[in-house]
């Protein structure tokens, strides 16, 4: 509980122009939630755009934070709904569009090497875990990633997605 104490005492400090207590908080935090931006999107640059989409907020928001849960938990619901927004929008654009692979085919060219063995395996493993990750459902992929990539408790995980701690 003293992270999360420290946490809060750091928000609170930024929100009153702390700069300095920001970039705490920044540090503290940026790893994880780039790692559970990225289990999210696809690809990985929408996930950059995610990630400075909750930074954006938490700036936006640092003078109305209220200390209800952990910032943890807040920064994280947050993110949540970043997310939300981001499929949204990804959706919207996919229904725009409608291309077809087969529209691009003359385009599209051959890797001009072939990897190391080792290097397609790992990526081979990594691409099967990617699509049985993006084959679950958002809210369980979701719940999934929070709890393994920022440490959060099932508690906790309820109050970022909005659902009772028995459905986590």
């Amino acid at each position: 509980m003293e992270g999360q104490a420290d946490d809060i005492t750091l928000m609170r400090r930024y929100g009153e122009g702390d700069v300095s207590a920001f970039e705490t908080l920044y540090a503290r935090h940026r790893g994880p939630l780039y790692r559970f931006l990225r289990h999210q999107c696809r690809p990985d640059d929408a996930a950059a755009d995610v990630f400075q989409e909750v930074w954006s907020r938490v700036i936006a928001h640092r003078q109305r934070y209220e200390a209800r849960a952990s910032f943890r938990t807040w920064l994280y619901h947050i993110a949540h709904h970043c997310v939300i927004d981001h499929q949204r929008q990804r959706t919207r654009k996919r229904m725009d569009r409608m291309d077809t692979l087969d529209d691009h085919g003359a385009t599209l060219t051959a890797a001009s090497h072939e990897q190391p063995d080792a290097q397609a395996v790992h990526a081979q493993m990594q691409d099967s875990f990617q699509r049985a990750l993006f084959g679950l459902p958002l809210e369980q992929r979701t719940v999934f990633v929070l709890f393994e990539e920022s440490g959060l408790g099932l508690k906790d995980i309820a109050e970022v997605i909005g659902v009772p701690a028995e459905t986590v």
